[in-house]
């Protein structure tokens, strides 16, 4: 190559920056003058990344953010392929963000430009119809979980297994007193770990529900538990204090912390969480957990209709079991919720089964994944 490796990328949210940003990191210890430009966030920014929009363009909630936003974004995907067309680089890489990216990499690889789908979209959880989409789009896929690549390799497509950076960075294990040290939580209260979920629309469907789950767990069974509750933002943690204020919740001692969700999780004999990354997370901490989420009506059913999976939670579906309890939607009721807590609180052989299983979870998920993405981005360039 004679001139400066040109690599674009595209990554739609925070946890897309922190992928590419670790990626970025492996591949200029092999090309030290690379050039990485196109739609990123922060710590791809940290990394020497040039953003030619900000990533909070393509960062919408839901069906019905999407829709109103969806001119606005289009706009953006046209300028950027005309772009892209003009220049060439060598590789694109899309980092998850898929109804933006796959179109995207369609036509880039039309073109006779090499692409990268980072963050395999979730195929495993609607149907199948995708893959052959996927296979138009990219040259190879890097896929964060072990039952992804089978699923490519039947359909012939190029596929990477490089493991997920949170098995990298979180220890095997995590000692329960050792974070309640650092805390200055007591040793011998029962801790509840809360994740209510890391966006505003998630705290509007789920922080009531979470309040009132405490309230509920003091009353009955457990009047000395304190809840551990991490935020990430100051608005989720206003919408949360709001909880507290108008569940008149005030004298329930909720220790509320700026992030830190590995330490809450750490220092917790059970946790709840709210459906996402957050429960791979709790896995990997490996205490037994509730799943829980509520969304709109609407977008429940669709989900419904086209899963084909019957659980949701994340651990559930590598595990391919039900290995903690998911309540869901209706029956995700305060009571419910409660009773399903203390019953996992008392429960000392099921959290040394959760342990283990959890542990063999994590050690498959750990693969050095930044290292394992930039060796198949240099394959693929080659």
């Amino acid at each position: 190559m004679g001139h400066a490796l040109r690599i674009a990328m595209v990554a739609g949210e925070a946890s897309g920056d922190l992928l590419a940003a670790h990626l970025m990191a492996a591949l200029k210890q092999h090309f030290p003058d690379a050039e990485f430009f196109g739609i990123g966030g922060p710590k791809m920014q940290g990394q020497g990344f040039q953003p030619w929009w900000p990533m909070s363009t393509l960062s919408v909630m839901g069906y019905w953010d999407a829709l109103k936003h969806y001119r606005e974004i289009s706009g953006v995907r046209r300028q950027l392929k005309k772009r892209l067309l003009d220049i060439r680089p060598d590789i694109f890489i899309g980092v998850d963000a898929p109804d933006f990216n796959l179109g995207l990499e369609t036509a880039l690889k039309h073109a006779g430009i090499r692409t990268i789908h980072y963050v395999s979209p979730s195929i495993w959880a609607w149907r199948g119809g995708r893959i052959a989409k996927i296979g138009r789009a990219v040259d190879r896929v890097l896929a964060l979980f072990p039952m992804e690549p089978p699923i490519y390799q039947k359909a012939g497509i190029p596929v990477s297994y490089v493991g997920h950076p949170m098995a990298d960075q979180i220890p095997l294990q995590t000692r329960k007193r050792d974070v309640r040290e650092k805390l200055g939580i007591a040793r011998d209260i029962p801790v509840i770990a809360m994740l209510p979920g890391s966006r505003q629309g998630e705290l509007a469907m789920m922080a009531d529900t979470f309040v009132q789950t405490a309230k509920k767990i003091r009353e009955s069974a457990l009047p000395n538990a304190l809840f551990v509750v991490p935020l990430a933002t100051r608005e989720t943690r206003l919408q949360f204090e709001t909880a507290i204020y108008q569940q008149q919740a005030g004298e329930i001692p909720f220790r509320l912390l700026f992030g830190h969700a590995q330490d809450a999780l750490g220092a917790a004999d059970v946790s709840l969480v709210a459906s996402g990354t957050a429960t791979l997370e709790a896995a990997l901490i490996k205490r037994p957990m509730v799943i829980t989420y509520k969304i709109a009506k609407f977008s429940y059913w669709l989900m419904k209709r086209m899963a084909y999976l019957p659980y949701v939670g994340l651990p559930n579906v590598l595990c391919g079991r039900f290995v903690v309890p998911e309540i869901l939607q209706d029956e995700a009721t305060p009571e419910r919720l409660a009773e399903a807590l203390v019953a996992l609180y008392h429960d000392n052989d099921n959290a040394r089964a959760v342990e283990s299983t959890f542990t063999e979870l994590h050690v498959l998920l750990q693969q050095n994944n930044a290292e394992k993405a930039a060796q198949a981005v240099i394959e693929c360039l080659r």
